[in-house]
């Protein structure tokens, strides 16, 4: 087990382009960090540079606090599991798992015994004799797994490794991946583009856009603090409605209804305005709401995501079952669960956090603005 140390890191390729910049995080021993955002955002390319196989354009990779930069993948006590597996398809699942160990000269007894562990923990005993060509999917990924785990290294790797199973099995892996790494205590970088199994997976969830971390926090401080509107729109399913508003005198007006504020509002101007899907509710006949124009609706088993405009505006409501949904209805908002966010840079206003109020606390009003 180690901490990792991520101090300022850059990858600039020929002509200048820089793919990851100045990325600063600290791991701590243990724990569980999640890397993640769209196609090309410099996940994968963060990842290969902390295991050896990009060099480093600036600053330092540390790993319990030696400096690795220069150092080769095989001396950085690592394990790497990759997307396509990297099994070696002439050698059997035993094999397979014992090579590393073989090349480093461990004795047999000790690589037998290491093999049955993983094997063991990882159910695939009764495929130690067969070759990958003759496993599924998820067996070969559990032994990609399993040959990380007999290394028994200081920090594992995942470089996006359930994206060629399909959606059943990548549930129960994810799963599995996650209770190993709380079994073992091994310290662990993970990338995914998926931020259902980055939320799912991770003590810690590092977002990136563009080569640039987004938000460092917790799945739930990202979920309902995003820091920007990217972090809003990528993190969730469905992603965070954001709308364009008006602040004028404590009261947002989007569209044709508005929100009044007792205590006013930390805002004046034109800001956007982030809700949750969940966040929205049908409307009481006597309550103040804002008239929603469903356009479809999507149902889901357990609840349904009604699409459809706010304003002109495309919002996405999460209705319970039971519910009807008439082509016009009218939604209830839960202000103090709005988002606010500079239009201009899209990050958020701290000033306007949306918290949940205390006990006692005012609610804000809603209030219809006249047609």
């Amino acid at each position: 087990m180690a901490s990792i140390h991520i101090d300022q890191v850059s990858k600039i390729y020929d002509g200048g382009v820089r793919a990851v910049k100045s990325i600063d995080i600290d791991i701590a021993d243990g724990e569980f960090i999640v890397l993640v955002g769209p196609s090309g955002c410099g996940k994968s390319t963060l990842l290969r540079m902390v295991a050896g196989l990009e060099t480093i354009s600036e600053g330092t990779v540390s790993i319990d606090d030696r400096i690795v930069n220069q150092i080769e993948p095989a001396d950085r006590d690592i394990a790497m599991v990759f997307q396509n597996y990297a099994l070696y398809p002439h050698m059997t699942v035993y094999d397979n798992l014992a090579y590393g160990l073989k090349n480093r000269k461990t004795p047999k007894a000790e690589i037998e015994a290491r093999v049955a562990e993983a094997a063991r923990m990882l159910e695939i005993e009764p495929y130690l004799k067969r070759k990958p060509r003759a496993l599924s999917g998820g067996q070969r990924q559990r032994v990609a797994m399993g040959r990380a785990i007999v290394r028994k290294p200081a920090v594992f790797l995942f470089d996006e490794p359930l994206s060629n199973l399909d959606a059943k099995l990548r549930v129960t892996m994810r799963g599995e991946i996650r209770k190993l790494q709380r079994r073992l205590g091994t310290t662990a970088i993970y990338v995914t583009h998926d931020q259902l199994e980055a939320m799912t997976l991770a003590d810690r969830l590092v977002v990136l856009n563009g080569g640039a971390i987004e938000q460092i926090g917790t799945p739930l401080e990202v979920y309902h603090r995003p820091a920007s509107t990217f972090v809003a729109s990528f993190i969730g399913s469905p992603a965070m409605n954001l709308v364009q508003g008006m602040v004028e005198g404590g009261k947002l007006s989007v569209g044709d209804a508005a929100i009044s504020f007792p205590g006013g509002l930390p805002v004046e101007g034109e800001v956007t305005v982030g809700v949750r899907g969940e966040d929205l509710m049908p409307a009481a006949a006597d309550e103040p709401s804002l008239p929603f124009k469903v356009d479809y609706v999507e149902e889901l088993g357990a609840h349904r995501l009604v699409h459809g405009l706010v304003g002109g505006q495309p919002l996405t409501a999460v209705i319970a079952l039971g519910t009807e949904i008439p082509a016009q209805m009218r939604l209830a908002v839960m202000p103090q669960r709005l988002h606010f966010f500079d239009r201009a840079n899209g990050r958020r206003i701290a000033a306007s956090s949306a918290e949940v109020p205390q006990v006692g606390e005012a609610n804000p009003v809603m209030e219809a603005s006249p047609a």
